[in-house]
């Protein structure tokens, strides 16, 4: 099928006519509207998604070593892999003209489809080397009968910087799933390199692997993992099934990673400290599950959750080799929130040389547009495109030292305990993962836009209060911390901001202790949801504790609230724009978040954040414990909105607005005590990431 061109959108939208889409009206059926005619309406412009069409999985992504720059690949229409490149994370370049694939279905090893894959990036000859799912029959699903060989994972390489990748002219190189077990997938390979795991397998040092995804069925979703014999790659050792949970088990109670579900997807394999990626560091894994609700019925997935795990990796009997989890949690809380695929950005990218960055793990999370096409009603033709990749997001490990030794601290969760913090802190240091955006993107963001500063302000009473200036489009950041009285604990407090908002229409993002969740209401977020139902309005949320956080004087008699920076508290070392979320099982989800102050690598904060640093914790008073500020970032790119929060917290959802006026910010609380709102910058408006292709 050929794709329409972006000539060809631009002139279906012309032939349209500004009339027959009227946002300042009742918006109609959005089904009834001409093919094309919202390409505009709700596409965001620094996300990643192709020029048209649809956008899958990300995967294939790889640093290019012959030229710097960074490949983001994705599966595109069904069809195949694309890609896009970028210097800087900030702007990105179409790889092919329109967004054409740089691999396809169709030859010996998958005449029905490719699915995700990953790349060495110096491979056979030297070359990026793609080692892929190849598909020979469908459907294939978890809930189904497998059929053994419907998924084998076979070898591309590409001599010509990545705009081709040639399939080799050979069988698979890893042909079915292991011997003896009944699987309920296999696919989705991701190579990596890992020290732990070398000692545990008896490897040499920088061996390759390859991670499978899948489970086996009637037991329990699980990863398997692959050993590279030879420089050719076409060797690959099966190791045992590295990583296995019971099905549909939780990890601790549910609360704060969810479900295990039945089946893995797009595992990913990596290691961290806490500047970011170390091949001597941490293992993590970030994995895609599916799970249903009962009763389960063939072919349907009713519940995805994007979630990560670090854990410990050893050997076992018989040779094989073992990952144990200590901690697990969200890596994005939003329901339509899948697929993570990420990849080392070494020092030596032309991005990081750009932002004199180390060596990092950054990934791309999928959010689909139509609930995994379950959204009966979306004006799919209409619209033009399909689904977007959220920001990059750079991933290390995060620590939140002098949080008080409570019960809040001491469960199954998404932290551990790392270390007591000694008599001067009288507390303990916590450690879980980190996520950021990419300090590159996140600096784009703020420095492209006009920015603005909404006074600080305390509110007792419930109320909506609009901002004394609000964003003149949808395409703006909000930073803002608020603060709880230690009495919120136990109250029924909600309070935090309705964005996009007007007589209308708003969407309301707020915190509440009663289920330690940040939680976007979307009820009011879209007019066009009341005529269109495949516009999804359901709320979201996410589950973050804020922690009891000591009192302590240093030397000098300088109070702080414990957060000590480092270079996983921020951008170019100087500031903490991370999330970290968790959920329950049956819907009650709760957040936590807490932005830390901005750093620079070696724990001196500039002046403008260490002014906000003294401005948050006051002066020296030893013995009081205060609750942890809940520091948020949330970028709205036109329909994508992502929450961010203390560095440990992401929840992320589509925003609809129908009317040309719902721009609004205002406060939200509900009138449950008093907190106070501080620190409140506006970056209004965003820069184009894609300024090659035509608009």
């Amino acid at each position: 099928m050929r794709l329409p061109s972006s000539l060809d959108i631009l002139l279906a939208r012309q032939a349209v006519g500004g009339a027959e889409v009227d946002n300042n009206a009742p918006p109609p059926d959005l089904t009834t509207l001409p093919e094309n005619s919202l390409f505009e309406t709700w596409r965001p412009k620094i996300h990643v998604l192709p020029p048209n069409g649809q956008i899958g999985d990300p995967c294939a992504h790889y640093n290019d070593p012959a030229t710097g720059l960074f490949h983001v690949g994705f599966l595109h229409n069904g069809t195949g892999i694309s890609s896009v490149y970028t210097d800087d994370l900030v702007t990105y370049r179409d790889i092919n003209p329109n967004g054409g694939y740089i691999i396809v279905a169709g030859g010996p090893n998958d005449p029905e489809a490719v699915f995700d894959g990953s790349v060495i990036p110096s491979g056979i000859d030297d070359l990026p080397t793609l080692l892929y799912t190849s598909v020979t029959s469908l459907p294939i699903h978890w809930t189904l009968p497998y059929t053994r060989g419907s998924e084998t994972q076979s070898l591309a390489v590409s001599d010509d910087g990545g705009h081709q990748f040639d399939k080799l002219d050979r069988g698979p190189v890893i042909p079915a799933p292991p011997e003896g077990l009944d699987v309920t997938a296999f696919r989705d390979p991701f190579v990596f390199q890992n020290h732990e795991l070398d000692e545990a397998a008896g490897s040499n040092p920088d061996t390759w692997y390859a991670a499978i995804s899948g489970g086996v069925k009637d037991v329990g979703p699980g990863i398997f993992i692959y050993r590279n014999q030879d420089p050719s790659f076409e060797n690959w050792e099966y190791l045992g099934e590295w990583w296995q949970e019971p099905a549909n088990s939780t990890w601790g109670d549910g609360t704060w990673a969810k479900r295990w579900g039945y089946n893995f997807e797009t595992g990913n394999v990596f290691s961290l400290d806490r500047e970011g990626y170390n091949v001597d560091g941490h293992t993590f894994i970030t994995i895609g599950v599916e799970g249903a609700y009962a009763p389960i019925e063939p072919s349907v997935t009713s519940m995805h959750a994007m979630l990560w795990a670090a854990g410990d990796v050893s050997s076992g009997n018989g040779g094989n080799v073992s990952f144990t989890p200590y901690m697990a949690g969200a890596l994005d809380w939003g329901t339509a929130a899948y697929a993570a695929a990420g990849k080392v950005l070494p020092s030596t990218s032309q991005a990081s040389q750009k932002s004199g960055a180390p060596n990092r793990f950054i990934s791309w999370v999928w959010l689909t547009g139509d609930e995994f096409g379950a959204a009966a009603g979306f004006p799919a033709a209409q619209q033009g495109w399909q689904n977007t990749l959220l920001l990059p997001r750079e991933l290390s490990i995060h620590t939140i030292p002098n949080v008080v030794d409570n019960e809040l601290v001491h469960e199954t969760a998404s932290w551990r305990v790392v270390e007591n913090d000694g008599e001067r802190r009288s507390g303990v240091e916590l450690e879980t993962l980190g996520i950021n955006i990419a300090r590159e993107t996140y600096d784009a963001i703020i420095s492209s836009s006009t920015s603005f500063e909404e006074p600080p302000r305390d509110i007792s009473a419930s109320d909506t209060i609009p901002f004394e200036r609000s964003p003149t489009s949808r395409f703006f950041a909000l930073e803002a911390q608020i603060s709880f009285p230690k009495s919120a604990r136990d109250s029924g407090v909600q309070s935090g901001f309705q964005i996009l908002a007007s007589e209308l229409e708003w969407t309301t993002i707020y915190y509440q202790f009663s289920n330690e969740s940040i939680v976007i209401d979307r009820n009011h977020t879209s007019a066009a949801s009341e005529t269109t139902p495949g516009l999804g309005t359901v709320t979201e949320s996410g589950r973050i504790r804020l922690f009891d956080i000591a009192g302590r004087c240093d030397d000098d008699g300088h109070g702080h609230d414990g957060h000590d920076g480092g270079h996983d508290d921020g951008h170019n070392g100087d500031g903490d724009h991370n999330g970290d979320g968790d959920h329950n099982d049956d819907g009650d989800h709760n957040g936590d978040e807490q932005k830390g102050d901005d750093h620079n690598e070696d724990g001196n904060g500039d002046g403008k954040e260490h002014a906000r640093y003294e401005k948050r914790n006051g002066s020296c008073d030893k013995g009081h414990d205060e609750i942890e500020t809940l520091d948020l970032t949330i970028v709205v790119d036109n329909s994508v909105l992502e929450v961010y929060a203390n560095s440990r917290f992401v929840v992320s959802t589509w925003v609809r607005p129908w009317y040309t006026n719902s721009t609004e910010i205002r406060f939200f609380h509900n009138g449950e005590g008093e907190v106070s709102f501080g620190n409140i910058t506006v970056h209004d408006g965003l820069y184009d990431a894609y300024p090659d292709r035509d608009n």
